[in-house]
């Protein structure tokens, strides 16, 4: 599916609509999309993205459902009436969640881009072990990975520093939606695998999802302008 707007989508996290709606005020529907998570949505629910969409802007829901298929296919289809441009699953449900997922929007009228959450950038290799994954996480993000595109989802929510080798693995326009991106000399704070916005492109990532770098600057569209300028 074809996607002409902005590669940067801004990470919304925060507590009350108030701050959420008071950032997006300040950004350019044009140069920006923005992401809903679990902590705004619990506190706002739909009425939050109703009202960023009523702004003008794209908004990716993420809420990475993971529960039975059944669940997950009407959770899906709710986003979708819910009129967002993206959403997610967690690829760890499996091929059977991802289908009965990808299914349910099959015959929306307005069908948002449905991913699959790999491996989320705050884990590192002991976390995996702790789990008893056993695999380093670019292993992990491969297997999911090829599992989300078998069962149809138009790409993968992962970390940059994966972006490379799934590129050279997947169909062209299979996409890449970056978390854990960071500019030069930023914190990382709880996430391991960080990689900067211009890097991340290089890589191969297709959407670059960046939170506190912007949300946290004095002039969150002038930060904005500079992620933008530094992809050119």
């Amino acid at each position: 599916m074809p996607d002409h707007g902005s590669k940067l989508i801004v990470a919304l996290d925060f507590s009350s609509s108030s701050e959420a709606l008071s950032l997006a005020s300040r950004l350019d529907p044009s140069t920006a999309r923005l992401k809903v998570g679990k902590q705004l949505f619990t506190v706002a629910g739909p009425d939050v993205v109703r009202d960023l969409q009523e702004r003008g802007f794209d908004v990716f829901l993420d809420l990475k459902f993971h529960d039975i298929p059944n669940t997950v296919a009407h959770a899906v289809r709710a986003a979708a009436d819910l009129g967002v441009w993206m959403t997610n699953v967690h690829a760890s449900g499996g091929s059977r969640m991802m289908t009965a997922a990808r299914e349910a929007l099959v015959d929306c009228s307005h069908r948002p881009l449905l991913l699959g959450v790999t491996v989320l950038t705050s884990m590192a290799r002991a976390d995996l072990d702790e789990l008893n994954w056993g695999a380093d996480p670019i292993d992990r993000v491969c297997e999911l990975a090829r599992l989300a595109e078998s069962s149809g989802l138009d790409g993968v929510v992962c970390s940059a520093a994966e972006a490379q080798v799934l590129s050279q693995r997947h169909q062209p326009g299979f996409l890449m939606v970056t978390p854990g991106i960071r500019q030069a000399g930023d914190a990382s704070d709880d996430q391991r695998r960080v990689v900067t916005p211009s890097d991340a492109v290089a890589a191969g990532a297709t959407h670059l999802v960046v939170g506190r770098s912007i949300t946290a600057s004095d002039d969150p569209a002038a930060t904005v302008a500079n992620i933008l300028a530094s992809l050119v």
